[in-house]
């Protein structure tokens, strides 16, 4: 099983024409359906309002295959992202975060799983990112522990502080993926490849950073591997990276590679494999741009759009 732990948020996505839509989102929950739809045993550890926005969301997540982990519902109300997407369909967000967890054991939360993801908003917004933190301290060494920044910088304050929490969580991961807006940010002028690199030289077996429209570049200590992106029509880049990160885990789940056991074959993985991978989570990830917000493929989606585009890169 793969946990997965932080923020559910319903995004509310204004267009370029000043229409306003609803769409369940936050970026571990994201990744978290991601997961479910393409049939892995995943659940989400994650805290919902007791109104209309939460109760949408349970069923969206509970419908994507999530099980929900125990006192997801408090009194706050559900998180809320507004997101302003441009006519490039790439969107900016404004949000109304609660983010706490309940008070449970580390070792009830990941009883059973192979696998620990978290990130963005979690595992830097107080009271919940010390919770989020102490489970990543848990489960280092005893499961797979997976990691993206997915940087909001209007909720993550100075640049400088949050880049010393993100490259503390960064060392204790063996995954990690991150955008270049993230990296840009945090490390202003310089190159992303290099940034990767010196990432994972603080101890992950494979960092990851996607490029938008220039694609992806992947870093493991057999070397560097470039990814294209796919060329599709994008209805809006809505969940696009928590989109690549789901079918990032989802291929490492597939190759065996999650899990304390293959820990060492993970940390040894050859550029072929990455590659592989790379293939792998951009291709979620693209027909996830295909339609509108954080909407990422089911199993047989994904299988039959493999099928259309076939699996050469354009």
């Amino acid at each position: 099983m793969i946990t997965v732990v932080g923020e559910a948020v319903m995004d509310l996505v204004r267009s370029g024409q000043g229409e306003t839509t609803a769409h369940p989102g936050g970026s571990p929950a994201n990744v978290a359906v991601g997961l479910g739809r393409l049939s892995n045993d995943v659940a989400l550890l994650t805290r919902l309002g007791p109104d209309t926005h939460g109760t949408r969301l349970a069923r969206h997540l509970v419908g994507s295959g999530v099980a929900l982990a125990a006192g997801a519902v408090d009194k706050h109300p559900t998180s809320t992202a507004i997101a302003h997407t441009d006519e490039s369909g790439s969107a900016t967000y404004e949000f109304a975060i609660t983010w706490q967890l309940p008070d449970l054991e580390p070792d009830e939360l990941l009883a059973g799983s192979a696998c620990l993801h978290t990130g963005s908003i979690a595992a830097t917004l107080e009271p919940g990112a010390s919770t989020v933190r102490r489970l990543v301290e848990r489960a280092r060494g005893r499961r797979t522990v997976s990691y993206d920044p997915n940087c909001r910088p209007s909720l993550m304050g100075d640049p400088e502080q949050a880049r010393t929490r993100i490259e503390s969580l960064v060392a204790s991961a063996d995954v990690v993926k991150a955008s270049d807006e993230d990296l840009g940010w945090l490390r202003p002028g310089q190159d992303v490849v290099d940034v990767a690199r010196e990432w994972l030289a603080l101890g992950p077996s494979l960092v990851v950073v996607t490029r938008g429209a220039a694609g992806a570049v992947g870093v493991c200590r057999a070397g560097t591997v470039e990814q294209r992106a796919r060329r599709v029509a994008v209805a809006d880049t809505v969940g696009a990276g928590d989109a690549f990160m789901a079918g990032l885990l989802d291929a490492l789940h597939r190759r065996d590679l999650l899990g304390p056991d293959n820990a060492d074959r993970l940390y040894g993985i050859d550029t072929g494999t990455l590659a592989e991978l790379l293939d792998a989570a951009s291709l979620v990830s693209a027909f996830t741009c295909t339609r509108p917000g954080a909407n990422p493929p089911t199993a047989e989606e994904l299988a039959a759009y493999r099928a259309s585009v076939g699996a050469a890169l354009p």
